[in-house]
């Protein structure tokens, strides 16, 4: 009997030791506090150099860049649940796969810069300062998101971030008209974010020439790896340095890939095969590749990489709760936002029961 309740005792003993013991032994791991590595050489176009092949990234910053860009994934993710649960309605561009694109840009550039981006918009909106709150609350149009309900997926702001734009390529318009508003005081840098298909038609097939960074003419450009953070944060500074040393404007392509079809209503698969997506995600993910490093430099451990994981897929639940369970904007401030004093707007012939006024 004696003996086993011993047994029991120990057992017991052994399974409460465990885990404070791994938290020992990870707490106890000699760290490098950073690590030089090689990054892919850039094309350039008119340029006589480029940016580096070699770049420092401190544990610091790589911590931070994983969990800006497992949290961008896993938003995405949601908010394709939450589309095919019909919480979002309307246009909805995901740009999971993408994730190094935005984080690698803010990390290149200072938070007083401005940005101007086109339809697949949230990662930026989040590297911009958004939570992950905001934006899925905007994404089902509840008041709690970040244009009060009434943006949806492609309209999105924050402080010197000027939305996501619906029509292809209007934010070039905007951002020259932006520029001239400041009297051509700003650097302006035109980045090109290939990922290789143009709605369902592979680049290929679309377009004479695929070499988009070429497509200034006049104007120097250069072609990055858009899957790897640390050689699109490089390349991003070289090209922010570039135009405020007031070189003039440069054009920048990110060649990267998105796993989602063009939007939620494009499956994505009939003008590519799941293989060729499968093996992008096992050669190229931009995740993987920051975790891959970080661990084989001894810049972090898997566990590390675990705990921000599940850290992160418990802000995004918060987060989706709140999106869903948040008030709709009510009726009488559909109009609010439009005109300076917020006078009372309704749109004829959407209810009976509503009462028409003239706006002229």
């Amino acid at each position: 009997m004696k003996k086993m309740l011993a047994a029991a005792v120990s057992r017991v003993l052994s399974r409460v030791a465990q885990k404070p013991a791994s938290r020992v032994l990870v707490a106890s791991c000699n760290y490098s506090n950073d690590a030089m590595f090689e990054i892919k050489k850039c094309d350039l176009y008119r340029l006589e150099e480029g940016p580096p092949v070699t770049t420092v990234l401190t544990r610091e910053d790589g911590l931070k860049y994983y969990r800006m860009m497992q949290t961008i994934r896993r938003m995405e993710l949601k908010a394709d649940q939450l589309y095919k649960q019909k919480f979002i309605r309307g246009f909805c561009h995901l740009c999971d796969g993408q994730e190094a694109c935005c984080v690698g840009l803010e990390a290149g550039i200072n938070p007083t810069d401005h940005v101007i981006t086109s339809y697949r918009a949230h990662g930026l909106c989040y590297t911009r300062g958004l939570s992950v709150r905001s934006i899925l609350a905007e994404l089902t149009g509840r008041r709690g998101g970040c244009a009060k309900g009434k943006g949806g997926s492609m309209h999105m702001y924050v402080k010197n971030f000027y939305g996501g734009n619906g029509i292809v390529g209007a934010q070039g318009q905007i951002a020259e008209a932006f520029n001239m508003a400041a009297l051509w005081k700003l650097p302006c840098v035109f980045i090109c974010e290939n990922n290789l298909y143009g709605m369902g038609t592979a680049a290929e097939r679309a377009a004479a020439s695929t070499d988009y960074y070429k497509r200034g003419h006049f104007i120097p450009g250069l072609r990055v790896d858009g899957m790897d953070v640390l050689c699109v944060r490089e390349a991003t500074k070289f090209a922010a340095d570039y135009c405020r040393s007031e070189k003039g404007p440069i054009v920048m392509e990110l060649q990267t890939y998105r796993y989602h079809g063009h939007s939620m209503s494009d499956p994505g698969i009939s003008y590519r095969t799941r293989q060729e997506i499968q093996n992008v995600r096992s050669k190229s993910d931009p995740i993987m590749l920051l975790k891959d490093r970080m661990v084989n430099s001894k810049l972090a451990t898997i566990e590390e990489f675990k705990e921000i994981d599940v850290e992160v897929r418990k802000e995004i639940d918060d987060a989706a709760h709140f999106a869903i369970t948040d008030p709709e904007p009510p009726l009488e401030e559909l109009g609010h936002h439009i005109y300076c004093d917020n006078e009372p707007f309704e749109v004829r012939g959407s209810s009976q029961w509503i009462k028409f006024k003239s706006l002229s």
